[in-house]
């Protein structure tokens, strides 16, 4: 308990100093140095270009003053220091916080994560009830580093773990592996793997997993024609076989964004092959295990990117595909799994009203969910009787189900949440049909829930078009414009924004402030065509669905352009970016987190050739320009009223470069003349996203602390002005 207290204390003391030193010498300067390029014959001039060379000493040393004055900034808000205090309180009333539950034979391993720790510890129980062994706390290393655990995944046989072990908040790990009996790593590390990523070979001897090529996330080659590999314990990694990757198979037509990720059938009798990028329609391919052993794979096509497959799996000797081909909502196909054709398929679950956003399978079922655009439901299917069913979850909102041991057991994780509800974890039995609440599921006791509103909207667009909005508020709210809301959008990859609950956003709705999660087109709320309607030319219904959104609520009263904030987090920059730039008259403040700003320039940073397929190439003439339309850096003009901004970057993103964020900063400091701050907090302890806790509360608290200054909130208004001119 006291471990946590004192990092949060240390925190804020630090940052008290900082406000005392750095806040003197007002907001670093920076300078233009114009570069002018020619896009298929429009000249665009580009300022900052220098901000790009994050090697060079001077780039270095102006993103740190940019921090030093922005953490001087926060440090005086009043209610910051409140909010993180108040995200800790709400900390403590879950006592206990589980996740990735996995099921080997009687043994199950899991995530547990006490109040006052700010990273999970790694678990062990005989059984649901069983006693619990602690295996591995990655706190405990000794070596004066913070460490986590992206990710871990048990052998077949629950003798092994392999550990995904990251450092100083970086997304890339180095795996150990684990010998459970003795809770001891064997001496041979893997660096530079995104995530957990593998899967164990049947007999337990090793794994299939594919690194990075650097454990640098601003390596330019990083992330480009990686290598799919197997390691044999016990042996060297370096010596790791290349298995499927662009130079080993030329005729395969890989591309260099496609990351080549190779896992096993639920059954083992299969080992498929995914050229896995952003392009939501799967290239996939299968092969014999046997095949593992010789100099060349025999791959054979499953599934090509023009057969529109999003998903699929294999039960017995049958293949369950999630089709969005001429079925933008989804359908259920079911082919031979010794001889996929999804082109002759047959039609299993049709396309329906509600759309299919996920699919998952267990030894016997199949479970499909779908969604009506914001609440879904699960429904199963059983090929031996042939029959599907409801899965009996009660309440509405977000639901899910999570096998705790796909290859040999039906037995299922299942939850539900929503806006104002944080839910219930149940054990479900699909033979049964019984659902039972887990001996995993914790209920918190957090102060405000029963007071809180939801309302479900559809708001026109634009163009016309009904675009949904969900609004989640305390009882008793005025319509009379004075309310400060918090708008959230992302709009991308065809990813939903489907219900949840979060303990920082109930701190906010405890404030009196109004949530707005809006779902622009670039998600995937109304299926494929949603989706393909915010994507590469079509781009611009992201920010303008999202502008449609804050004129609707400030038309109807439920809040002002004096208290409405607007944020978007990594592709959603592209959103809040745009939106502010279209339209600054109508936000009080913007929150630019770990964002794409400058998307003409994306396919020169590490992680832009990968995203490419979501977004476009300037290499296209038809693409180019759409990406100009979407860089919010570029739409950036001078002498314009824009509102309070603040810009987040993380030094070791893998994702977005800090540079992106940066230089829409530089951007906005020099052009606007509305007197609003604009800053860029830097993360020197934080990639895209971190799991420890107090760096965590820290971010969000001076995003929000930030945010509610300048929407007017009373609570965070200081005893005099912080704006240095």
């Amino acid at each position: 308990m006291h471990t946590f207290f004192l990092t949060i204390t240390g925190l804020l003391v630090s940052l008290s100093l900082q406000a005392q030193l750095s806040m003197n010498k007002g907001l670093p300067a920076t300078p233009k140095r114009p570069v002018t390029d020619t896009y298929f014959g429009k000249k665009i001039t580009d300022n900052y270009r220098w901000l790009e060379d994050m090697s060079q000493p001077e780039v270095k040393d102006w993103f740190k003053a940019q921090g030093d004055y922005t953490n001087a900034m926060l440090a005086q808000i009043p209610g910051r220091d409140k909010l993180i205090q108040t995200f800790v309180d709400y900390d403590k009333r879950l006592p206990i916080r589980y996740g990735e539950i996995k099921k080997r034979g009687n043994t199950y391993f899991y995530r547990k994560t006490l109040p006052n720790e700010n990273v999970g510890k790694l678990y062990s129980r005989d059984g649901k009830n069983g006693p619990e062994k602690l295996l591995f706390d990655p706190t405990a290393s000794g070596l004066g580093k913070t460490y986590a655990m992206t990710a871990f995944t048990p052998s077949p046989d629950g003798k092994l773990l392999v550990i995904g072990l990251q450092e100083g908040g970086a997304e890339l790990s180095t795996l150990r592996t684990m010998d459970v009996a003795t809770k001891t790593f064997r001496p041979e590390s893997i660096t530079a793997v995104f995530g957990g990523g593998i899967d164990w070979l049947p007999d337990n001897s090793g794994f299939l997993y594919t690194p990075q090529n650097s454990n640098d996330p601003k390596d330019p080659k990083g992330n480009l024609d990686t290598k799919a590999r197997l390691h044999k314990l016990g042996t060297d990694p370096a010596s790791d076989p290349e298995l499927w990757s662009r130079a080993k198979n030329p005729d395969m037509g890989i591309r260099p964004d496609q990351y080549p990720i190779m896992f096993f059938s639920t059954d083992y009798t299969q080992v498929y092959g995914f050229l896995s990028s952003v392009d939501r329609r799967i290239d996939a391919w299968m092969a014999s295990p046997a095949d593992l052993t010789k100099s060349t794979i025999n791959w054979k096509r499953v599934a090509a990117p023009s057969d529109s497959i999003n998903d699929f799996y294999k039960i017995g000797n049958r293949l369950y595909l999630l089709s969005v081909k001429n079925a933008p909502n989804g359908q259920i196909l079911e082919t031979d799994a010794n001889d996929p054709n999804p082109a002759k398929a047959t039609v299993l679950l049709p396309e329906s009203q509600r759309n299919i956003t996920r699919t998952i399978a267990t030894k016997d079922f199949l479970f499909v969910t779908l969604s009506d655009g914001i609440n879904e439901k699960i429904r199963q299917y059983d090929p031996r009787t042939k029959q599907w069913a409801d899965v009996p979850i009660p309440g509405t909102g977000t639901t899910g189900i999570d096998p705790y041991d796909a290859p040999h057991s039906n037995e299922v994780f299942a939850y539900i949440m929503s806006w104002n509800n944080p839910g219930t974890a149940y054990d479900f039995d699909p033979a049964t049909r019984k659902l039972a609440v887990s001996a995993f599921d914790v209920q918190p006791n957090y102060p405000g829930v029963a007071d809180l509103v939801v309302e479900e909207l559809e708001i026109p667009g634009h163009d016309g078009v009904m675009i949904p909005l969900s609004l989640v508020y305390r009882k008793g709210l005025k319509r009379d414009g004075s309310a400060v809301c918090f708008m959230t959008g992302y709009g991308a990859y065809g990813i939903s924004a489907t219900p949840y609950f979060s303990r920082r956003i109930l701190a906010l709705l405890n404030q009196g402030v109004i949530i707005a999660e809006t779902h622009p087109r670039g998600g995937s709320e109304k299926g494929q065509k949603w989706y393909r309607a915010g994507f590469q030319t079509t781009k611009p219904n992201t920010w303008k669905d999202f502008i449609s959104s804050g004129e609707y609520l400030v038309k109807h009263k439920y809040t002002s352009p004096q208290h409405l904030i607007g944020e978007g987090t990594s592709a959603g920059g592209i959103l809040i970016g745009r939106a502010i730039t279209e339209r600054p008259d109508l936000f009080a403040a913007a929150i630019s987190n770990v964002s794409c700003s400058n998307a003409l320039r994306m396919e020169e940073s590490p992680n832009g050739p990968v995203n490419a397929p979501e977004f476009g190439t300037v290499k296209d003439s038809v693409q180019c320009m759409a990406l100009y339309e979407m860089d919010a850096f570029n739409h950036v003009k001078e002498g314009t009223n824009y509102p309070a901004v603040m810009c987040i970057g993380g030094m070791n993103d893998p994702r977005v470069i800090a540079w992106q964020p940066g230089k829409f900063a530089a951007a906005l400091q020099n052009a606007s003349t509305s007197g609003k701050p604009v800053v860029l907090q830097v993360n020197y302890d934080n990639g895209h996203f971190t799991e420890d806790k107090a760096v965590t509360f820290r971010n969000f608290a001076n995003m929000y602390a930030f945010a509610l200054w300048q929407a007017g909130h009373p609570d965070y208004q200081p005893a005099k002005a912080l704006v240095k001119k």
